[in-house]
């Protein structure tokens, strides 16, 4: 069996991984608390990707008898030439040696939610405020209001961990 230790204590993202990992392996996956090194609310692809990789090996290093470290961030970011403000999600493994990263949907925000992330304030409470709910990224999350449930968050994020653990997981890499 492998130990996998998720560096986030979030049930979504433990969960997600259990989703992710289930069919690669038999897994003992924890979650660990360690910080991402990147703001509360990511602004861009290179610091959600980063925050990413910070988890997974900080994951690795709190869980010494972990195989792998997995670490899971959400962001939002713009891209060229492309209207709006998304919703992006990136996942890191790392075995100690080898660091591999994989990215999940990107939902784009509707402009009054992103014009208030653009302000500085954290998707999950802005979204919580909206819809006048509590935590919602513990449960169907962005991705779930936004795609009117065809998606949530914990698939969303599974998705990307398995991109991650992919080169981990076949010969073609």
């Amino acid at each position: 069996m492998e130990r996998v230790a998720v560096g986030s204590t979030n049930p979504v993202k433990v969960s997600a991984t259990e989703r992710a990992t289930a069919a690669l392996f038999d897994a003992d996956v924890t979650g660990v608390d360690v910080d991402s090194g990147v703001s509360e609310q990511p602004i861009s692809q290179a610091e959600t990707v980063t925050g990413a990789e910070n988890r997974a090996a900080r994951a690795l290093e709190a869980d010494p008898e972990a195989t792998y470290g997995v670490g899971i961030e959400g962001g939002v970011a713009e891209f060229d030439e492309r209207p709006g403000l998304y919703l992006i999600m990136w996942a890191a493994v790392s075995d100690g040696d080898r660091l591999e990263r994989g990215g999940g949907p990107s939902l784009r925000l509707p402009d009054g939610i992103a014009e208030r992330v653009r302000d500085g304030e954290e998707l999950g409470p802005v979204l919580d405020d909206v819809l006048d709910t509590e935590a919602i990224s513990e449960r169907e999350g962005a991705a779930g209001v936004l795609t009117g449930g065809a998606i949530d968050r914990e698939s969303a994020l599974a998705h990307a961990v398995a991109g991650a653990f992919g080169p981990f997981a076949t010969d073609f890499y």
